[in-house]
């Protein structure tokens, strides 16, 4: 079983920034791919930013220069700066891994998320 802890999330007003941690804990070959979504009440669940293993990088367009996704690949946790928040940014974010498992599978584990609230 693999763990992923989020923490960093909370209650601020637009235009300041947070960062959100999300650390992978649990038995597993390695870890590929990783992400960060996020969903607002009444809203689907978007994805927001992903990282490849290699530290290829994609953004949700409504975030993009606003953002930054990295990774610990030693610490096995993926980050997520959030610059020049947004009442619109308000939303639980969730963070994912793609593990390769010591069995040959690949499987994705979910975290259980954050709340960010962006409110003056």
């Amino acid at each position: 079983q693999v763990q992923l802890a989020e923490s960093g999330g909370g209650l601020v007003q637009p235009g300041e920034s947070l960062r959100l941690s999300c650390a992978a804990s649990g038995r597993f070959a390695s870890i590929n791919g990783m992400a960060w979504h996020r969903q607002a009440p009444g809203k689907d669940r978007e994805l927001v930013a992903s990282i490849s293993d290699s530290a290829g990088m994609n953004y949700a367009d409504s975030v993009k220069g606003r953002f930054t996704i990295s990774r610990d690949n030693a610490k096995n946790t993926v980050y997520l700066q959030m610059n020049n928040l947004k009442p619109e940014d308000t939303a639980v974010y969730s963070c994912n891994a793609d593990t390769y498992t010591y069995e040959h599978l690949y499987y994705t584990y979910w975290g259980q998320g954050t709340q960010v609230t962006v409110s003056s």
